[in-house]
């Protein structure tokens, strides 16, 4: 089945993204985000792909709201979670860090996810009890594990309390931070070792649900703001607090939580 997820997500990016790639128009959604042509056709044909695979109910980012719970709820014994293009913003203003993110989620579980970056022709991908690979490699790449005032983070401010997001600046526990605005990028690369830390104040479903189960599968360890199991965390606006190293994991978790 991963196969063939990885061989659908790869032909729809090339059909239908990367010609749209600096070309598309942007339109804005009801708050505020932005969204394009390719980001609907992408979920249109995704989903059929998706659904030949495994004939699940598909829940998309560009859906509308009513629709996406009503899908959630039919879907518990099985259904597909996508983002057709994470990281929309990127893709429109020319950054080459945006995904196609899929998942296959059941009783609320993920169990197969792949996060494509199409213009790095970077997949990372992972089955639950199966590890996680980036193009064949199993994940981690970087085995080095420094001390928490070593780290690199990736921290998204703007989804942050102020208290929090302000001392995460002025006090920086860490080396240095980026955020680079593709949510399933961020859990990826946190996989990889490219990132130490990884702090978000809230996502939603289809940011997660590919990236924390290859996070995981590469022996991460992550939770949220407020509950130690990161899967109990409110479903459709999930913080996470993530590390790669169990023992840097424990020490970003607690100095977060310290710090709300």
């Amino acid at each position: 089945m991963l196969s063939a997820v990885i061989a659908a997500i790869k032909a729809v990016a090339q059909q239908e993204i990367l010609p749209r790639y600096l070309k598309v128009a942007r339109q804005r959604k009801a708050d505020g985000s932005l969204f394009t042509e390719a980001d609907l056709v992408t979920q249109e044909t995704l989903s059929k792909e998706l659904r030949k695979i495994y004939p699940g109910p598909v829940v998309g980012e560009e859906m509308a709201e009513r629709e996406q719970i009503d899908r959630w709820q039919a879907g518990d014994a099985g259904l597909w979670c996508m983002d057709p293009i994470d990281g929309t913003s990127n893709f429109v203003n020319g950054l080459p860090y945006f995904a196609v993110s899929v998942a296959l989620m059941r009783h609320g579980r993920s169990v197969l996810g792949a996060v494509y970056n199409p213009v790095s022709d970077e997949m990372f991908y992972a089955e639950q009890g199966k590890g996680a690979y980036l193009n064949g490699e199993k994940l981690p790449i970087k085995e080095h594990v420094p001390a928490l005032r070593g780290a690199m983070a990736n921290v998204d401010l703007k989804r942050l309390t102020p208290k929090l997001a302000e001392s995460v600046c002025s006090l920086r526990p860490f080396s240095s931070y980026r955020n680079y605005g593709a949510c399933s990028l961020e859990w990826c690369y946190t996989a990889a070792g490219r990132f130490d830390l990884y702090l978000h104040g809230g996502q939603k479903l289809w940011d997660y649900a590919a990236g924390s189960l290859i996070l995981q599968e590469a022996g991460g360890h992550m939770c949220g703001l407020d509950k130690d199991d990161f899967w109990a965390e409110p479903l459709w606006q999930r913080s996470a607090v993530a590390a790669l190293d169990p023992g840097l994991f424990i020490q970003w978790r607690d100095w977060v939580r310290a710090h709300r």
